[in-house]
């Protein structure tokens, strides 16, 4: 089970930069210093449901935030067939650990109070399932805008924005390839290359490294693009959601887990190491991979998202019966 994936700061930034790609025609209340603020500002709500003590919670939330990827193959699971629906997938796991008992490690029920330790994280379809709620946020937008109140209308722009900056989070973790593996806080099992075992591992990836060489945005902007559409024919066939994509992103962020710990073996993680300073080149493609890879969802979702016609027929019956003014 992973620790959070980029101190606050970290995700702050992931949103600002992602929110710096956006084009000229995306809605420009997004941009509005109190509203942008806010998307970037709820990047780091997740991590702040974790603080909470209550174990419902921690059940719920904890695996959102990570995926061990090595441990679906024992499992009997293929990466690029898992099923695009959260509790489909819950349920093939279950059958999965009545029929393979000893794939995974016993888990110590001492340690366990929050039930998570029999999953093995849900990150792709948390933020494939973030992702369709941003679309059904602008879905409702457009109909408000076409026939709500000004007061439905604010309130359905904080919706987008909610669903934006949350959306980040997840975005976020899936680019801190720790999110990726059982190694997310030191090297698990055989490690014929020494590669480090340190339980701190994880939280100077996550913002102690930076804190000694700190990453600057401004310089980074120059290296995204502007957001474009995430389309796929697959997707458009066999279910509109964005699973695949995010399945692609957190594999491609996963080849760099092997990277990252030698990266950390060859002192380049060790801000006082003549080398030291070299791993900043590693986060700062991660940070931009991850801004271009939200600005592309975010782009995607206002622009697949339909007009809800259920409300939008609600609004227009609701102005039919609205009595006329007298003149």
């Amino acid at each position: 089970m992973a620790a959070p994936a980029y101190d606050y700061d970290g995700h702050r930034t992931i949103n600002q930069l992602a929110l710096s790609c956006l084009p000229k025609d995306y809605p420009a209340f997004v941009r509005e210093a109190a509203v942008a603020e806010r998307i970037v500002f709820l990047s780091g709500e997740p991590d702040r449901w974790r603080n909470s003590p209550d174990n419902t919670l921690k059940h719920w939330n904890a695996p959102d935030h990570y995926i061990d990827l090595e441990d679906l193959a024992p499992l009997g699971f293929v990466e690029n067939k898992l099923p695009p629906f959260r509790h489909l997938f819950t349920m093939e796991l279950a059958n999965a650990h009545r029929k393979h008992p000893q794939a995974l490690p016993s888990i110590d029920s001492s340690r366990n109070a929050d039930h998570t330790r029999e999953l093995i994280g849900f990150l792709p379809w948390s933020i494939a399932e973030h992702f369709s709620q941003l679309k059904s946020a602008f879905s409702s937008l457009k109909a408000f805008e076409e026939g709500g109140t000004d007061g439905e209308i604010s309130n359905s722009r904080q919706n987008v924005a909610y669903y934006m900056g949350v959306l980040g989070h997840y975005v976020g973790d899936a680019a801190q390839p720790l999110h990726t593996t059982r190694h997310f806080n030191g090297w698990v099992g055989a490690n014929p290359k020494s590669y480090s075992v340190s339980a701190g591992f994880h939280s100077w990836v996550d913002g102690g490294y930076l804190a000694k060489v700190p990453l600057k945005p401004d310089a980074l902007r120059p290296r995204l693009r502007v957001a474009r559409l995430l389309r796929s024919e697959e997707r458009a066939i066999v279910e509109p959601s964005i699973f695949m994509e995010s399945m692609a992103f957190i594999h491609d962020q996963h080849q760099l887990v092997v990277p990252l710990y030698q990266l950390d073996k060859d002192g380049k993680l060790t801000p006082d190491l003549p080398q030291g300073r070299e791993g900043l080149a590693f986060f700062e493609k991660q940070f931009v991979t991850a801004s271009q890879m939200l600005a592309d969802l975010w782009f995607t979702a206002w622009r697949e998202a339909p007009v809800d016609t259920y409300l939008k027929s609600s609004l227009a019956r609701r102005k039919l019966a609205q009595p006329r003014s007298s003149s």
